[in-house]
C-alpha cells in the first residue's frame, strides 16, 4: 500500500532496506575520514594525484574490511551497564553465574602461603603459565587443561621467571645467578655473568635475553649462540621496574629518582632519559601498539605517556606496584590486595574505571599479568596465584602462524626453525624501527678549520712533489726546464686551497663592511658615510 500525496500520486515504499549492511559498516572503520573534495580544486594535476590517492585508500579499506569479516569471525565484548548501574560494581561472583562452564573454569584461587609472593608469565600463545614463587617454588601449569606439567623446588630465593622463545625452556632469576631450565625441570645452564639478577625480559624478535641486577648493571646475552651481546651500567642505582616495549624491543628501566631510561643492546648510554615522576618508580607498562607508556610512582600518580612526543596524555591518581596492558588496550593496576582496571573507551586515550577486584584482605599483589587470547587476568600474590576473568581483555582472533594455542610437536619444530631463521640482529633495535632500510640524507661539509685547510694543502703539495717527470728529447729534458715544471705543477695543486681561502676573506670583508653600515650614525655624520663606503 502506498502513500498519497496532495497532488494524489502514490509513492510505493522500497523493497530493499536503507540501512547499509555489515560490510559497509566495516569499511568504514577503516576509510581515514571524509573523502577529500576534488571538485572545488582548480588545478588538474593535483586533482588527479587526490582521485588516484583516494581510491588506493579506498581498495585498502575494503580489503581490511574483507579481512576481518572472513579471517576474523569473533568479536569482543566489554561488560555493559544498565540504568545508573557501574561496570566497575560488578563482582566476579556474578560474572562467573553467566558464562559458559570453559570460561568459569578460568575462575580460581591457587593458596600457597608458604611459598609466595609468586611471579607469573605466559607463553604468546597463552597456553602455558610459568609461576615461580619467592621460597623457591617454581612451576609450569597448562592453563587450557588445567594441568600441571612439572614443578620443583630450587631451595633459593627465586625473583623473577620468563619464558624464552616457547614453553620448553624458561629463566629463573634465582638468588645469586639467573639459570635456564626446560620444560622436565632440569637445568641447562647457570649464567653467572649476569650476577644477583632482581628481573628478567626476553626480546623474542632477537633471541635476547636481557637482566638488571641488583647492583644497576644491565645485560643483554643472546640465547641462540651464548655470547654477551651487551653489559652496561646504568649509573642511577638498584631498581626492580623492567619492561619491554613490544614495538621496537627497547627495554625501558624505572629509577629511584622518578626517571625512565631507554636502552637497546649496541648504546652503552640510555636512547631516551625521561623524568615521568617525582618520587621513585614503582610500575611500568607498554600497549601493545608499542606508542602508549603507563607509569606510576610512589607519589600516587599514574601517568599515560605518548612516545611519538614523550609527553603526558593523562594523569590519574592513584598508587600501583605493578601494571599491565591487554591486547586490547585495558589497563590492570595493583596495589596491596585491590585491583582497579581501566579502559579507554572512546578510542581518545582517555582512560577511565571499567572493573575492580579485592583480594581477600592480607593478601599482597605481587604481579599482574593478562592472559593471551583469553578475558582473564591473572594476578601472583603472597598466598599464591589467583585467575579473574575481564571480558574484552583479550584478542578474540589468534593468527596460528603467530601464536596457535593448539599447536602440535611439529607445529612448535617448525615454528621454531622459521623464527631462528628471521631472527634480527642486535643492530635493529632501536625507537623508530621504521627506519631501517632508509637513506640517510647527505649532510652537509663543515667548514675546515684554518690549521686543517693548511694540513691539506701541504699533504698535496708533498703528493706532488713525489712525481717523477719523464724524460723527453733532447733540448726539452734541461734542469731550469724541470724546475719550472715542478713549480707550476705545485702552484696547480695550492690553486684550490688559495681560492678558498681568498673567497673566505672576500665574505669575511663584505659581512664586517654591511655591519659598519647598519651602524647608526648621528645626522650630523650620515653625509659622509656614504663616501667612505665608497672609499
Amino acid at each position: 500500500m502506498g502513500v498519497k500525496q496532495e497532488n494524489g500520486t502514490l509513492i510505493k515504499p522500497s523493497t530493499e532496506e536503507e540501512t547499509p549492511n555489515e560490510l559497509d559498516l566495516k569499511v568504514k572503520k577503516y576509510l581515514r575520514g571524509d573523502g577529500a573534495n576534488l571538485e572545488v580544486l582548480q588545478d588538474k594535476k593535483l586533482k588527479g594525484q587526490l582521485a588516484v590517492r583516494e581510491g588506493l585508500y579506498k581498495q585498502s579499506a575494503n580489503a581490511a574490511a574483507k579481512a576481518e569479516k572472513w579471517l576474523m569471525p569473533s568479536e569482543g565484548g566489554y561488560l555493559e551497564a544498565e540504568g545508573i548501574e557501574k561496570t566497575w560494581r560488578i563482582k566476579q561472583e556474578s560474572i562467573a553465574r553467566e558464562v559458559d562452564i570453559l570460561s568459569s573454569r578460568n575462575q580460581y584461587d591457587i593458596i600457597l602461603p608458604e611459598l609466595g609472593p609468586y611471579t607469573l608469565d605466559f607463553t604468546s600463545s597463552g597456553r602455558y603459565m610459568a609461576l615461580a614463587g619467592r621460597k623457591g617454588h617454581i612451576g609450569i601449569v597448562d592453563v587450557k587443561q588445567m594441568n600441571l606439567i612439572r614443578e620443583f623446588q630450587v631451595r633459593e630465593t627465586v625473583r623473577d621467571v620468563v619464558f624464552l622463545h616457547n614453553e620448553l625452556f624458561f629463566a629463573a632469576a634465582q638468588k645469586k645467578y639467573p639459570y635456564i631450565y626446560n620444560r622436565d625441570g632440569t637445568e641447562l645452564h647457570c649464567l653467572k655473568e649476569h650476577g644477583a639478577v632482581l628481573r628478567l625480559q626476553f626480546l623474542k624478535n632477537h633471541f635476547l635475553l636481557a637482566s638488571i641486577n641488583k647492583f644497576g648493571h644491565l645485560h643483554y646475552q643472546d640465547i641462540t649462540m651464548g655470547s654477551m651481546v651487551g653489559n652496561f651500567r646504568t649509573g642511577l642505582g638498584r631498581t626492580d621496574v623492567m619492561q619491554v616495549n613490544p614495538f621496537n624491543g627497547v627495554v625501558a628501566l624505572g629509577h629511584s629518582g622518578g626517571r625512565v631510561t631507554m636502552w637497546k643492546p649496541t648504546s652503552s648510554s640510555p636512547l631516551v632519559s625521561m623524568l615521568c615522576h617525582h618520587g621513585p618508580v614503582s610500575a611500568l607498562a607498554f600497549h601493545s601498539n608499542g606508542h602508549l607508556m603507563a607509569t606510576a610512582g610512589k607519589e600516587k600518580k599514574i601517568k599515560l605517556w605518548d612516545l611519538r612526543k614523550f609527553e603526558v596524555l593523562q594523569t590519574l591518581p592513584g598508587h600501583a606496584n605493578t601494571l599491565d596492558f591487554s591486547q586490547k588496550g585495558l589497563l590492570a593496576c595493583g596495589t596491596g590486595s585491590f585491583v582497579q582496571v581501566l579502559g579507554d573507551f572512546s578510542a581518545t586515550q582517555n582512560y577511565s574505571r571499567y572493573m575492580t577486584h579485592s583480594m581477600v584482605k592480607g593478601y599482597q599483589i605481587k604481579e599482574l599479568v593478562f592472559r593471551p587470547y583469553e578475558d582473564v587476568l591473572g594476578i601472583g600474590h603472597s598466598m599464591g596465584w589467583s585467575s579473574i576473568l575481564i571480558p574484552g581483555s583479550g584478542e578474540p582472533n589468534f593468527d596460528s602462524w603467530v601464536a596457535n594455542p593448539f599447536e602440535t610437536s611439529k607445529q612448535r619444530r617448525e615454528k621454531e626453525v622459521r623464527s631462528l631463521l628471521d631472527k634480527l640482529p642486535p643492530e635493529t633495535i632501536m625507537l623508530d624501527p621504521r627506519k631501517i632500510g632508509t637513506v640517510h640524507s647527505a649532510k652537509k661539509k663543515e667548514k675546515a678549520t684554518k690549521q686543517e685547510r693548511e694540513a691539506e694543502m701541504e699533504n698535496a703539495v708533498e703528493a706532488v712533489k713525489g712525481i717523477n717527470l719523464k724524460n723527453k728529447t733532447k733540448g726539452r729534458n734541461k734542469p731550469t726546464k724541470k724546475l719550472k715544471k715542478k713549480q707550476e705543477i705545485i702552484a696547480k695543486a695550492k690553486r684550490p686551497y688559495l681560492d678558498q681561502q681568498m673567497k673566505e676573506e672576500e665574505e669575511i670583508a663584505k659581512k664586517k663592511q654591511k655591519v659598519s653600515q647598519e651602524v647608526e650614525l648621528p645626522k650630523s655624520l650620515q653625509r659622509f658615510s656614504n663616501k667612505k663606503a665608497a672609499s
